[in-house]
């Protein structure tokens, strides 16, 4: 009883308002939210969402506020099963008062030589498109890798160009644990997915790697 009431009670009293630039909006009062970065934050949120995918036909996943829907389509069935699904997503958004927002919304055809269908979302085409981010590692429509090796070189050199940037001195001691901890973690991060398969990738990220300790 007591967390039902908190999650209730969350709302009452807030009057937030947006600044920009200096500029303040109106305070508006808040009749329904779920404070950013709460203790129990993500608990309500992923009840609130937990039936979306309950009548889903194609594999449906969920992390945080996204989520994705796949399907193999090698017959036309394929590609109505995909549609009625998104259809469904759109009318459990309407019922409980949500919106997708369909600028972020993409189509990745994955394969050789596969029909690139069109699916709508609400009355709205979805764009195809190539390549995508998924959870910050991006997947193009050939899982080719060598795109997301570039990304995560890139990140790395620059973090490395601001500690180096920032240090008085090169020495061993100091430049090491720095770069083990803000620069390995680009590199590190989903590498069991993204792993480079190609040897000029596996170059680039040595290259990285090695520059700290020249």
């Amino acid at each position: 009883m007591h967390f039902a009431s908190g999650i209730r009670n969350w709302p009452d009293g807030r009057t937030p308002r947006v600044a920009i630039n200096g500029s303040m909006s109106k305070w508006r009062l808040v009749t329904r939210c779920i404070p950013h970065e709460s203790v129990l934050g993500p608990a309500p949120f992923n009840i609130f969402v937990d039936d979306m995918g309950s009548r889903i036909e194609c594999t449906f996943s969920k992390f945080a506020d996204d989520a994705k829907l796949c399907g193999v389509v090698n017959v036309l069935e394929g590609r109505d099963t995909i549609q009625k699904d998104a259809d469904r997503l759109e009318r459990w958004a309407c019922v409980n008062l949500m919106k997708f927002n369909k600028a972020k919304c993409r189509v990745l055809h994955m394969g050789w030589g596969k029909p690139k269908h069109k699916y709508g979302l609400g009355g709205e085409w979805m764009k195809s498109s190539p390549e995508e981010k998924d959870l910050r590692v991006l997947v193009d429509e050939k899982l080719n890798m060598s795109q997301q090796c570039v990304l995560a070189a890139q990140k790395a050199n620059c973090i490395l160009g601001c500690i180096t940037n920032s240090l008085a001195s090169r020495a061993r001691a100091g430049l090491l644990p720095l770069c083990s901890a803000l620069m390995r973690p680009h590199l590190e991060s989903c590498i069991q997915l993204w792993s480079s398969q190609h040897k000029k990738d596996m170059d680039l990220l040595e290259q990285v790697q090695r520059r700290p300790q020249k």
